[in-house]
């Protein structure tokens, strides 16, 4: 995992992870409008966002609707107050963050401002979710740009897929090559992470980056870490390990966290519920 950056210019390691769908169903009344939900040309920046340290993007959940307060995706590594320690789990904390949204050149047409961590944790995943003080529907109004909305499917192995930095305005190409049951980096342990083909190389800065399927423009997991020089579980240098305990190490090769988990935690309104049947998120 690569420590959040600070400052454009300056690419600081820290004690964490790196830098962590098919077609959306005819639109009801008072859904909020989708870049998959119209025709789906191919992928760029638009809905992504950069933080002061990482990367992310505006996103909805499938039931989420335009009047709904709108969400924003990155690492748990990348939250303001300090990476989540193993086993904790943030809800509901306050927070007044501010997010660049890019537009699909990547030009920044406006800022986003939270009012609350929805959810962040480091335990079996790496995602940071935020609540803004606007709906999909002003931001929409404002600046033309739709979220990209988080399939509720598994992804699949072989999928061609885009891992959009915000922050550094850069899109890497490759495909998912597998999962790893385990990933192991330093004190933190993820569960069923996206492996990625060579081709996506991912740098510090690009944490939170959403992993877009490229057939269907659906975020499909977070961008979050690297092996950089073939050490075995240590930090930027994460393992998979299998059911039976075996530990491989993949040297160059990124990871992702999937997302497709989170949809179900989310009830009406973009409200958190994390008693939901089949919401799996670690509970504080």
């Amino acid at each position: 995992m690569k420590k959040p950056l600070i400052g454009m210019l300056t690419a600081v390691l820290v004690a964490g992870a790196t830098a962590l769908t098919g077609a959306v169903p005819a639109q009801a009344a008072g859904a909020v409008t989708t870049k998959a939900a119209r025709a789906f040309d191919a992928v760029d920046f638009s809905g992504t966002v950069a933080l002061s340290n990482c990367s992310g993007s505006l996103v909805r959940m499938p039931g989420s609707t335009g009047s709904d307060p709108g969400l924003v995706l990155t690492n748990g590594h990348c939250l303001e107050t300090g990476m989540p320690g193993p086993g904790q789990v943030i809800v509901d904390q306050p927070s007044s963050r501010t997010f660049t949204l890019l537009d699909g050149s990547a030009g920044e047409v406006a800022t986003l401002t939270a009012t609350k961590v929805v959810y962040s944790a480091m335990t079996d995943t790496d995602v940071t979710i935020y609540q803004l003080d606007s709906s999909y529907d002003s931001i929409q109004a404002q600046t033309g740009i739709a979220p990209l909305t988080v399939s509720a499917d598994h992804p699949v192995q072989g999928t061609d897929i885009r891992v959009v930095s915000g922050y550094w305005k850069r899109i890497y190409s490759c495909s998912i090559d597998g999962f790893a049951y385990q990933l192991k980096e330093a004190d933190w342990t993820m569960k069923d992470s996206v492996r990625y083909t060579s081709g996506c190389n991912v740098i510090g800065g690009t944490s939170g980056s959403p992993v877009v399927d490229a057939n269907t423009g659906q975020v499909v997991a977070v961008n979050n870490t690297i092996n950089e020089n073939g050490e075995s579980c240590t930090l930027d240098n994460p393992c998979e390990v299998d059911q039976s305990g075996a530990v491989t190490v993949h040297q160059g090769i990124g990871y992702a966290q999937e997302t497709y988990i989170i949809p179900s935690c989310f009830a009406a309104g973009n409200r958190l519920d994390l008693t939901l049947p089949g919401c799996t998120l670690a509970r504080p």
